[in-house]
C-alpha cells in the first residue's frame, strides 16, 4: 500500500493530470482502496479547509501582485538603468547587468519566473542590440532569474513556512545571504566566461549617470526596504507587510512613474486572483494528501530508511538534495514544496537537521529545476519572449548549473550562512 501512495500520484502526473487533481484523486482513490466505496467524505473535506485556514497564506497574492505591478508600472526599466550604471562598465557589462538587476528586482517579485519575465524582455533586448549571442543572453537571463525566490520576498519561502510551521519572517531573513551568494557566484563564473571568450567592456562608469539612476529608481529600490524593516522590526507581520508593499507598488505604477492604468491594474488582479487560487487548491488537496500518507506511516518510514544509510546531517541533506534535483526536473517548484516539505519534516527532525536551514537549502534545489527539462518554466516564458529555440537555451544554460550547485553545497556544508540573519533578528 505504501507505494501505491508514489506510484498512483506519479501515474497521475504521467498522465498529465494537474497537480491540484493529481493529489485529490490520488487521495480519494487510496482512501477507496483502504475503506472501499462507502465512506465518509467529510475529513477529506475538513483536512482541505484546515489548510487553508491560515492568516500567512493572505500574503501570497499580495507578493504575486507586487511583482506584477512592477512588471508592469515602468519600474523594471528603472532597476535596468540603475544595474547597468551600477556595473556595466565591467568586462562583460551587460551579463553582469543582468544578474545585478535581478538581484534587485528579487527584492520585489519574489517569483523566479516574475524575474524571468519581467527583465528578460528588457535585457536580452539590450544584450542582443549590443551584439551578444541570443544563447548566451538568455542563459545568463535564466540563471539569474532562480535568484528571485530566495531574496525577500519569496513565495516559496513563505508556503515552505506555512508548511512546516517555521517562522515566516526567520525564513525570508534566511534566503537573504544566500541568495546575495548566488548572485556574487553567477557574476564570478560571467565574469571569467567574459576573459575567455574575449567579450568587450562595457560603457565607462559615470558616477553622474549612477547617482541619476539612483534616484529615478529610488521609490522602486524602497520595497524591498518596506518589506523587509517591516517584518524585522516587528511594526508588521510578514502579510501586513506584503498587504503594504501591494499597496505602495500600485502607487508608484499609478501616481509616481504613471506608467500604467486603471485598467491595467484591474487586470494584473485578475490575474493575481487566478495564480492565487491555482496555489490554494493545490495546498487544500496537498493537506489531504499529506495527512493520509502521514497516516499511512509513510513519513516515519522514510524517515528510517534514511537513518539506516546516515545519520550525519551533511550526509543526509545530500542525499535529499539528490532526490529534490530529480522531482525538480518532473515537478514544479511551488507543488513540490506543497507536497514534499511535511514528508520530509520528520526526516529533518530524526536526523537533527534545522527545518529553516533545510527549506532554503529545499528551494534554491528546486528552482534549478526551472531551469532544466522537460518542465522548466522559465525556459519556455524565455524561448516565448526571445524567439531562440527551447534546445538552444538548455545547451547553453547547463554551464550555468555549475555555480549554483556550488551555492548548493556550500550552504550545507556551512549552516550558518544561512541561520545567522534569523539568530540575531529573531
Amino acid at each position: 500500500m505504501t507505494y501505491a501512495y508514489v506510484g498512483v500520484l506519479f501515474l497521475l502526473f504521467a498522465l498529465a493530470v494537474p497537480v491540484a487533481f493529481a493529489l485529490a484523486g490520488t487521495s480519494i482513490i487510496l482512501t477507496i482502496m483502504e475503506r472501499g466505496f462507502d465512506f465518509n467524505a467529510g475529513f477529506l473535506v475538513q483536512r482541505a479547509v484546515s489548510g487553508l485556514d491560515n492568516f500567512l497564506l493572505l500574503s501570497v497574492p499580495f507578493f504575486l501582485y507586487t511583482g506584477r505591478v512592477m512588471n508592469a508600472g515602468g519600474i523594471t526599466e528603472r532597476i535596468f538603468r540603475f544595474a547597468r550604471a551600477l556595473v556595466g562598465s565591467m568586462r562583460g557589462g551587460l551579463a553582469q547587468v543582468n544578474i545585478m538587476a535581478s538581484i534587485i528586482f528579487a527584492g520585489m517579485s519574489g517569483t523566479a519566473v516574475s524575474d524571468a519575465a519581467g527583465l528578460g524582455t528588457i535585457v536580452i533586448k539590450a544584450m542582443r542590440e549590443a551584439g551578444y549571442k541570443d544563447d548566451f543572453s538568455v542563459a545568463v537571463t535564466a540563471a539569474s532569474s532562480t535568484i528571485g525566490p530566495l531574496i525577500p520576498p519569496s513565495v516559496p519561502l513563505v508556503i515552505y513556512a506555512l508548511m512546516t510551521g517555521v517562522s515566516v519572517g526567520g525564513i525570508l531573513l534566511a534566503g537573504l545571504i544566500p541568495g546575495l551568494i548566488m548572485g556574487v557566484a553567477l557574476m564570478i563564473y560571467v565574469a571569467i566566461y567574459a576573459r575567455v571568450k574575449g567579450l568587450p567592456a562595457g560603457e565607462a562608469f559615470s558616477g553622474r549617470e549612477l547617482v541619476t539612476s539612483f534616484r529615478s529608481g529610488l521609490p522602486a529600490l524602497l520595497t524591498p526596504v518596506i518589506i523587509v524593516g517591516g517584518i524585522v522590526t516587528g511594526i508588521a507581520t510578514p502579510t501586513e507587510a506584503s498587504a503594504v508593499a501591494a499597496v505602495y507598488a500600485t502607487i508608484l505604477a499609478l501616481f509616481v512613474y504613471r506608467a500604467t492604468s486603471l485598467r491595467e491594474i484591474f487586470s494584473i488582479a485578475k490575474a493575481t486572483v487566478i495564480d492565487t487560487g491555482t496555489i490554494m487548491l493545490i495546498v487544500s488537496m496537498a493537506m489531504i494528501y499529506g495527512y493520509l500518507v502521514t497516516r499511512a506511516g509513510i513519513t516515519s518510514a522514510m524517515a528510517s530508511g534514511i537513518a539506516s544509510i546516515s545519520t550525519d546531517p551533511i550526509v543526509v541533506m545530500l542525499l535529499l538534495v539528490g532526490f529534490l534535483m530529480i522531482v525538480g526536473c518532473f515537478l514544479e517548484g511551488t507543488a513540490a514544496i506543497i507536497i514534499l516539505s511535511p514528508v520530509l519534516l520528520p526526516v529533518m527532525i530524526a536526523t537533527g537537521i534545522d527545518p529553516m536551514h533545510f527549506g532554503v537549502v529545499m528551494v534554491l534545489t528546486l528552482m534549478l529545476g526551472l531551469l532544466t527539462p522537460p518542465f522548466g518554466m522559465v525556459l519556455f516564458v524565455l524561448a516565448r519572449i526571445s524567439g531562440v529555440p527551447l534546445h538552444v537555451i538548455v545547451r547553453a544554460v547547463l554551464p550555468f548549473l555549475l555555480p549554483l550547485l556550488l551555492v548548493v553545497l556550500l550552504l550545507i556544508l556551512f549552516p550558518p550562512i544561512v541561520t545567522f540573519l534569523p539568530s540575531i533578528a529573531f
